[in-house]
């Protein structure tokens, strides 16, 4: 049985802000443009690396009628991501997107507390009946209160037919084996450390974040997994890794919030407009950490 959705490479678009924390458009017209010219053509918004969670609704508005404007007259197959606390939250945002002319939505559990199986379903089915022309990724987070198992979406996928994809980026080898052959009506979206042990068990797909500031081998490492290139594969996979702790591994140590690490990622890819500041209150990278994170990243790849 083929996955609902197509494999592929899935990214995110990290908003730019300014100094009033207001979205800088020239600088997030860029970015769309210099994604595509990597090769990706498949682009999402308001993940947790694009600041999902800290959004108000005015500049998700904004964001949101950006990102279609420039999109919808070209190939990308775009997402957005919706964040909220409650099913009637969320559908609120979707409205907004869904009006604007999305219909691909990425969508994570709410965080306040742990739902329950019958409030998982309902929460599912709500979200997903009321926009049955759309598709639903879930954004399976480690953090949230409830991280999704095999079962869980095995009991989702029976009973919501527009599930067509997950996004489980941190779910480790054997539980990856049970996801995939489970669910494989689901396609799976997978970062670039379980990505190679994903496909050697089937069909997935690659959401990547680190090997966007090195996109040959962000191809390498998806064309591999396809082909079954094994021993190509886990080679790019340890010098993804050995490059993350190398370039990364002093930012790392101090456990900022995602978007932090993905705004010094685009500016390392060569986007070198983009501004590193977060939403209040959360904290970005100075520009003296980025300078010293460009200087690791020059001599790794010389």
């Amino acid at each position: 049985m083929p996955p609902r959705h197509p494999s592929t490479i899935l990214a995110t678009c990290v908003v730019p802000w300014d100094e009033h924390e207001q979205l800088i458009e020239t600088v997030f017209r860029q970015e769309i443009g210099h994604l595509t010219n990597l090769g990706i053509h498949h682009l999402y918004i308001f993940g947790t690396a694009g600041e999902g969670y800290a959004v108000d609704t005015p500049r998700f508005r904004d964001v949101v009628a950006l990102f279609r404007e420039a999109t919808q007259d070209t190939a990308i197959r775009t997402q957005v991501g919706i964040m909220g606390m409650s099913t009637s939250q969320v559908i609120e945002r979707l409205r907004i997107a869904y009006d604007m002319g999305f219909r691909a939505f990425q969508i994570s559990l709410p965080a306040w507390r742990t739902l329950n199986d019958f409030e998982l379903l309902a929460y599912f089915r709500e979200i997903c009946t009321t926009f049955p022309d759309c598709d639903f990724l879930h954004y399976n987070l480690m953090s949230a209160p409830r991280f999704l198992t095999a079962a869980d979406y095995r009991m989702l996928v029976d009973h919501v037919p527009n599930l067509v994809a997950t996004k489980n980026t941190a779910v480790d080898p054997n539980s990856l084996i049970d996801l995939i052959q489970r669910v494989p009506e689901l396609q799976h979206f997978l970062g670039e450390m379980n990505y190679a042990h994903g496909a050697m068990v089937g069909e997935c797909a690659l959401l990547p974040s680190i090997s966007l500031a090195l996109p040959d081998k962000m191809h390498a490492l998806y064309t591999s997994g396809r082909d079954r290139d094994v021993s190509h594969l886990f080679e790019t996979q340890h010098e993804l890794r050995s490059f993350t702790r190398t370039v990364l591994g002093p930012l790392l140590a101090q456990r900022r919030i995602d978007g932090a690490y993905d705004k010094i990622l685009a500016r390392l890819s060569g986007l070198d407009s983009m501004p590193l500041r977060l939403l209040s209150p959360y904290q970005g990278f100075s520009e003296a950490d980025y300078e010293a994170c460009k200087q690791r990243y020059d001599r790794w790849i010389e």
